[in-house]
């Protein structure tokens, strides 16, 4: 069995606007539910969400402020998105380790409610 750390370093951040907004620069992604306020609030959402990928990004953080960014390489991350992220959600990603594992782990992303926004597990190479 590999000596692993048992849990990932938390890593947070709050999703506010200007945030939501250099996602979509960066990707490209101006899908109104995202950058648009009057047309997320007619849409079943009620108001802006951010983008999935940009929470899911801080489980890939979480794991590189554990093991360094090389542990990225060769892993695999299934995930599944619960809930929608809004506009200044303060969002944390966690993992910890599977009881009997040495190399996968059930990742979360929750809010500052403590709701699962995205919910996984990550294996890592071995």
């Amino acid at each position: 069995m590999t000596d692993r750390a048992a849990e990932f370093v938390t890593v947070s951040k709050r999703v506010d606007r200007a945030a939501i907004r250099r996602y979509a620069e960066i990707t490209d992604d101006f899908n109104p539910i995202h950058v648009d306020p009057d047309f997320a609030a007619r849409t079943a959402m009620g108001g802006i969400i951010a983008h999935g990928m940009l929470s899911l990004n801080l489980i890939w953080q979480a794991l590189g402020a554990t093991f360094g960014r090389q542990a990225a390489e060769g892993a695999r991350l299934e995930v599944r998105f619960v809930r929608p992220v809004r506009e200044d959600d303060v969002v944390s990603a966690s993992g910890r380790l599977v009881p009997g594992s040495d190399a996968t782990y059930d990742v979360t992303v929750v809010n500052q409610k403590g709701e699962a926004v995205i919910t996984g597990t990550l294996s890592l190479a071995t």
